[in-house]
């Protein structure tokens, strides 16, 4: 950065390349984005939530609350279940100085412009899998995931029900209206984490109370 420290990191882990963007900090500097030459990439908002997540099927896009704005898959003859959903261009700045540019994925673009000079990294790979059993399996949920993920839905339930009460306040009704469907969904999906992850029965109810 114009500032003297470090932007972007470009290392070689064994196979994989790893290209890392920093936030503009002399020291403690959060990652901003990171891409693997095997297909995964992450890209952070500046409040460190995730904004762009990219594997080798395809990517989401997500608001700063964690809600799905979009999703893709890569036309790469993958045989994942579901609809494939093409690729809109995304062009996001990260910060001032770094932007990411996504048209494909073997055409993503990490851009750092300073003092009218500009370099360009092409950060994009081309990774087919022609056999569903040859993806990798996706990693546990650990202990605190599944507590975060709960007490988001229990958040977002208690909204709906104050959105119940603002909407109809003379109504002795509103508590027993059922929540949104996208609410149910979420619930049950993290009963099933529960279910499939390696969780004591004691979190597992405590997961439970918290939800329900």
């Amino acid at each position: 950065y114009p500032s003297g420290n470090l932007a972007i990191i470009v290392v070689q882990k064994k196979k994989c390349h790893v290209c890392i963007v920093q936030e503009d900090k002399p020291s403690y500097a959060e990652i901003q984005a990171i891409f693997k030459s095997d297909g995964r990439s992450t890209c952070y908002y500046p409040s460190g939530t995730v904004w762009i997540y990219m594997s080798i099927q395809g990517g989401q896009y997500l608001d700063q609350a964690g809600s799905r704005v979009r999703r893709w898959t890569w036309p790469n003859n993958i045989m994942s279940p579901g609809p494939h959903v093409p690729l809109k261009p995304i062009f996001i700045s990260l910060n001032r100085h770094v932007g990411v540019r996504i048209l494909g994925q073997d055409k993503i673009a990490v851009s750092f412009l300073a003092m009218g000079r500009q370099a360009k990294f092409n950060v994009g790979t081309k990774v087919q899998v022609s056999d569903v059993s040859q993806l990798p399996s996706p990693a546990p949920l650990s202990e605190d995931e599944l507590l975060l993920l709960a007490f988001r839905v229990r958040i977002l339930r208690l909204f709906d029900r104050l959105r119940g009460c603002l909407n109809f306040p003379s109504s002795e009704q509103w508590d027993k209206l059922k929540p949104p469907a996208y609410l149910i969904t979420r619930t049950l999906k993290i009963l099933q984490l529960c279910t499939s992850s390696d969780i004591s029965d004691e979190l597992c109810s405590s997961i439970r109370a918290i939800i329900n």
